[in-house]
């Protein structure tokens, strides 16, 4: 069995992004209907700390078993975009708030995306 390098995950750009965007739904979803408190805001806050959480996660394990841990983070962070369209359309969001957040996610993805290819190479 070779010996394989273990990640850092706090020394990771796509962690730290991921914990960024996390802050910020979190600063966001405060301001939102209480009626959504259980429904979108829930949904919002666990796919944002979904993100960083399973790149932590994954981290730990071998570079395979990353990979699959880097796609959960993805599939977190698209079901995150669709959220806050849902959120944007509800008016719970300005166009400035979901542009911004839009942008992060997608460096986020490109990123993340990126870093895979790496492992799988």
């Amino acid at each position: 069995m070779s010996s394989r390098k273990r990640h850092n995950y706090k020394n990771l750009k796509i962690w730290q992004l991921g914990l960024e965007i996390s802050f910020e739904v979190s600063d966001i979803i405060v301001e939102f209907p209480k009626h959504e408190r259980y429904d979108l805001s829930s949904q919002m806050s666990r796919c944002s700390v979904s993100m960083p959480s399973n790149i932590a996660e994954g981290s730990a394990k071998s570079d395979k078993s990353f990979i699959n841990y880097l796609n959960i983070s993805l599939g977190s962070s698209f079901e995150l975009s669709t959220q806050l369209l849902v959120a944007h359309y509800r008016n719970y969001i300005d166009n400035q708030t979901l542009n911004k957040l839009e942008e992060k996610i997608e460096e986020f993805q490109k990123m993340t995306m990126g870093f895979q290819n790496g492992l799988s190479a």
